[in-house]
């Protein structure tokens, strides 16, 4: 059994997650062409597995782990803001809504090569937010790294009323489905 998993993520969320499961990791971040169309469970599927085979063509025959995150509000996909500006808008979408966390994970198993695709969804209901909050938040610079921009278990935590769903998969890697991955290829979690 493999000893080591290959992570193609360089999210220093994704990174923490995997530490808090016990799993023995490297960092590989594919560098690969994040310009896709299609429903949010396309794209963050795609991506993943976009990742993990560009991973797993630098550590052939290593178990590879990709994953990508978007978040949809009133029907809009939302990514990582490209600026303040554009956060402040998406921070204003997602004011007194709920939003819809995708996240889509790719398993390479190591010892066949084949992938694992999935995705997870959790939703996020937050409270009215007025500018002055938003500003505040958005020159923290936390926003502009975060797919929706936010991150729920940072200062935006204070924005969120309820999770459905997974808080992992809100963070950026669903835990307990990546924990199934590795168990249906043979890990012992």
């Amino acid at each position: 059994m493999e000893k080591k998993l290959i992570l193609a993520s360089g999210s220093p969320r994704r990174r923490e997650l995997l530490a808090q499961m016990g799993i023995d990791f490297i960092v590989c971040a594919a560098d690969v062409d994040e310009h896709l169309s299609g429903s949010p469970e396309q794209v963050v599927t795609a991506l993943a597995e976009r990742k993990a085979r560009a991973a797993y063509a630098l550590h052939p025959g290593e178990t590879v782990l990709g994953a990508d995150t978007l978040v949809s509000c009133a029907g809009r996909t939302l990514g990582k803001p490209q600026n303040a500006e554009e956060a402040y808008e998406m921070l204003r979408l997602l004011s007194d809504n709920t939003n819809i966390v995708y996240t889509g994970v790719c398993l390479i198993d190591g010892r066949t090569g084949e992938a694992d695709v999935r995705c997870d969804t959790a939703w996020v209901h937050f409270v009215p937010l007025d500018d002055a909050s938003i500003w505040r938040y958005i020159a923290t610079g936390e926003p502009l790294d975060k797919a929706g921009a936010y991150g729920v278990q940072g200062m935006a935590g204070m924005f969120v009323s309820s999770i459905e769903g997974s808080p992992s998969n809100v963070i950026g890697l669903p835990m307990h489905l990546v924990r199934e991955m590795l168990r249906k290829i043979g890990w012992v979690l």
